[in-house]
């Protein structure tokens, strides 16, 4: 069967979701995030750009905030590395920036990044998304070091994990998606050396 003639076929339960067609979709979907933006985003535009009928999408998803809630969730969960445990704080944390800087230069979160925080303002499922799906695991990553450098003694017993998570997500996050500073090694050095102390000093 072409992907045409899945793309006709009514929906129904007993549908065969076609990987290949799921691919397509999900390609357009993000494509169309960057082009157009969330709020502008349709499912007859997704369906337009993979080449197949608006059937195909709504057989996967009854709409575009659950297509569009499920894929960013996947896109996140499929790029999630392993929580840096080098057995020193400050390498932790430089792994971990080098990480997050990696993901943060992806062109298509350069794009779509800045664009999805501000339609969450206005959106609560995006909102949820976004902060469940994108912001938690991240935030995880970040106290498991900052766990770990408490159990070690390399921070007080008392550091305030939240805060230090802050700490660990934000700088970085901000000055690439919203004020596109420079991010190269030297940066990145910098970074780590001030959060080390600021986490250090804290009490």
């Amino acid at each position: 069967m072409s992907t045409s003639e899945e793309s006709a076929r009514p929906a129904s339960g007993g549908a065969v979701l076609r990987p290949q067609v799921t691919d397509a979709i999900t390609e357009a979907a993000f494509a169309e995030l960057a082009d157009t933006g969330y709020a502008r985003t349709s499912m007859d535009a997704v369906a337009r750009r993979a080449g197949v009928g608006k059937a195909a999408l709504y057989r996967r998803w009854r709409s575009k905030q659950a297509m569009l809630a499920e894929l960013i969730r996947a896109k996140v969960a499929g790029a999630l590395p392993p929580t840096p445990d080098t057995g020193a704080l400050r390498t932790d944390l430089r792994e971990l920036f080098a990480t997050f800087r990696g993901q943060l230069a992806n062109p298509l979160i350069t794009r779509i990044g800045a664009g999805l925080l501000a339609e969450a303002e206005h959106d609560a499922n995006l909102a949820e998304v976004l902060r469940t799906g994108v912001a938690e695991p991240r935030r995880a990553a970040a106290r498991a070091i900052l766990q770990n450098a408490v159990d070690r003694g390399e921070l007080p017993a008392g550091l305030d994990l939240e805060l230090g998570t802050d700490l660990l997500i934000a700088p970085l996050a901000f000055r690439m998606l919203v004020t596109r500073g420079p991010s190269g090694d030297e940066y990145l050095e910098a970074l780590t050396r001030a959060v080390e102390a600021a986490l250090t000093a804290s009490s």
